[in-house]
């Protein structure tokens, strides 16, 4: 029989089945996040990090904020200039805890803003302290390197909380770093005083400082570029022996500044400093700022000088981003704060005609010589007369990768399409500078659109911003043409024809032949790579055969290979490149198709290969007739 218990019992379980029924109310809303005003922050920041435990790759922190009122919010950097992306890597934040006046304090994490730390700040208080730990990458697994033992990259970005609503640019740091005994550190921020390890820098806004990485290592050399100017080339290297003494290697650097000042003729920095890594111990990268550049590359970049011409442009590169990009910065992608969203939608300029002034200050310093100028852009043309993804994707929507992918690995890069207002956009410029020299008669070329788009404001620091309208009236003043219609077909057209009618009117044609150039073998070596991409379609690591892309709808393709595979043997014998290579050239003399045996994983994988093409490697090659106006592009100027 049922006892008054028993009614209890049923009456709780039936009103918590209606609980768990019943409709959910929304969690109470969070007060908003003040956004950023241009106004003077009350307080500063003092910021010390001590970077010296390189060995197991640990930041520690110490931020005391003044000048913070009641409930504030603290941000942790996520749009970061140059990345032109959210990739502050606020997973690598440990250990946090807060104080104020000495007593420790409640600190919550925004639920929707997770870069935002909200603080229970007593009322009356002085000011507080911030304690963590920025855990940077311990191996690749984890992400790009950023320390080793004999050399650091300190990115202020990652070491930084800051008020929410003010424009970084009017809330003052007062910054020190602690790095290992015996280090030199180099950084275009302004040192304050030395103390044995431990330096402290000027006072800065925190735009200045975020702009403003540092270098350290054991072994390094600052060499003096320009004296009048006080543009420096800061080296850290992996050893001693790997800094520079070659003076002709030397002096091309130096020839790279004046290069630059006159194509642009003007600067928009008190002082420049290249922050140049020479190392195996920490991935190739290159990053833009104001006053300097982090730029990384290979341990024997000067020892082996004749042997590792590939990327040598990356110098060129990040110092041109000092006059676009960093001056002259498209309005939609400037932001007042780092919590701000940045839109990409002129990184075909801000990139793109980067990399073409790269490519011919590169040349014209003798960074390369005329031919390796060459070779590149003539694998620039290949790959985008051959680039599959062309036929359905506009380069315009290339503009937001660096939002949608934030740069991780892609399984069909050629399909996909990946960044290319970088390269791309670089051919339309050369199309663009050769009409312009063409229609004027040799009268004026882009370098007039260069100086009188970046020239203005001499010796301006503050960034002055471009819009779509602004680069097609520069343009217009240089050479009157319709340059909208000129522009917007080749970012918004589809499977069209690439870019390549800068070369026809430069005096060059793309050509193919079963003959790598002196450059091509460079590069190979110097990547360690076997790049087979316009015969059977596929690029191979030279370490160990595994592919590392497969063009779509190529012959590779075709046969169901793909990336990540590692080919063992052809037509039944031991892998080699070599072997490799010279099968592909017997074929065109027989209809058998290239038998491969693959491993994919834990599996083995035999493919036939239907290709009697031959080997294919690209040249331009100069047309008898016209003007070799390519050739002038890529000349000094005296």
């Amino acid at each position: 029989m049922k006892t008054a218990y028993h009614h209890v019992a049923a009456a709780v379980l039936l009103a918590a089945f209606a609980m768990l029924a019943a409709p959910r109310s929304p969690a109470s809303p969070q007060p908003e996040i003040a956004a950023p005003v241009d106004r003077a922050f009350a307080g500063e920041i003092q910021l010390s990090a001590d970077a010296s435990d390189v060995e197991r790759r640990i930041v520690h922190v110490h931020e005391h904020i003044t000048g913070l009122g009641a409930d504030p919010v603290l941000w942790y950097p996520k749009w970061l200039p140059g990345t032109h992306a959210p990739e502050g890597p606020i997973d690598r934040l440990a250990g946090m805890s807060v104080t104020a006046d000495g007593k420790p304090i409640r600190w919550a994490r925004d639920t929707v803003n997770v870069y935002a730390f909200r603080l229970a700040l007593p009322a009356g208080s002085h000011g507080v302290d911030i304690d963590f730990d920025y855990l940077s990458p311990t191996s690749a697994r984890v992400g790009m390197q950023q320390m080793s033992r004999e050399l650091l990259i300190l990115e202020w970005n990652d070491v930084v909380l800051y008020p929410a609503g003010h424009y970084a640019r009017q809330v003052p740091v007062a910054a020190s770093l602690t790095v290992p005994a015996g280090w030199t550190i180099g950084t275009a921020l302004d040192v304050q005083a030395r103390d044995g390890a431990r330096t402290t820098f000027a006072r800065v806004s925190l735009e200045k400082l975020i702009d403003s990485p540092v270098f350290a290592g054991h072994y390094a050399d600052r060499i003096e570029l320009d004296a009048a100017t006080g543009v420096h080339l800061d080296v850290f290297a992996d050893r001693a022996d790997l800094l520079p003494t070659d003076s002709a290697a030397i002096a091309r650097h130096r020839a790279l500044v004046t290069q630059a000042y006159k194509l642009f003729g003007s600067r928009h920095y008190a002082h420049y400093d290249f922050l140049f890594a020479l190392t195996d111990q920490i991935p190739w990268s290159g990053l833009e700022h104001h006053e300097s550049s982090e730029d990384v590359t290979d341990a024997n970049y000067f020892a082996d000088w004749d042997g590792t011409p590939h990327g040598r442009d990356l110098l060129a590169h990040e110092y041109t981003h000092s006059w676009n990009g960093k001056f002259r910065r498209p309005a939609d992608l400037w932001t007042p704060s780092y919590e701000v969203p940045m839109q990409n939608s002129l990184l075909w300029v801000y990139e793109g005609q980067t990399e073409y002034w790269g490519f011919v200050l590169t040349a014209r310093a003798g960074l390369w010589s005329k031919a390796q100028a060459l070779d590149e852009l003539a694998d620039f043309a290949a790959y985008y007369s051959t680039l599959p993804g062309r036929r359905w994707r506009p380069l315009q929507d290339t503009t937001n990768d660096e939002i949608i992918n934030l740069r991780r690995p892609l399984s069909w890069d050629t399909w996909q399409r990946f960044e290319d207002y970088y390269d791309e956009s670089a051919l339309f410029w050369l199309e663009a500078d050769t009409l312009i020299r063409e229609r004027s008669h040799g009268q004026r070329s882009l370098d007039d659109f260069a100086r009188r788009f970046f020239s203005v404001d001499d010796g301006r620091v503050a960034p002055l911003t471009y819009t779509f309208a602004d680069i097609v009236a520069a343009l217009q003043a240089v050479e009157p043409y319709d340059w909208s219609s000129f522009l917007r077909e080749r970012l918004d057209a589809v499977d069209r024809a690439a870019p390549l009618d800068g070369f026809r009117r430069g005096g060059y044609e793309l050509v193919y032949d079963d003959k790598p150039s002196d450059h091509w073998k460079a590069t190979e070596t110097q990547r360690k790579v076997v790049l087979l991409r316009y015969s059977i379609g596929m690029d191979i690591d030279d370490k160990d055969g595994t592919l590392t892309s497969v063009t779509w709808k190529s012959p590779a393709f075709k046969a169901g290979l793909r990336e990540g595979m590692q080919i063992l043997a052809v037509n039944g014998a031991a892998y080699s490149a070599d072997l490799l290579k010279r099968t592909i050239a017997a074929a065109q003399r027989s209809p058998a198709p290239i038998g491969l045996i693959l491993k994919a994983a834990d599996r083995y994988v035999v493919a036939s290969v239907d290709y009697q093409g031959g080997l294919r490697y690209p040249h331009l090659q100069r047309i008898a007739a016209g003007p070799a106006l390519l050739d002038d592009i890529l000349a000094a100027r005296p």
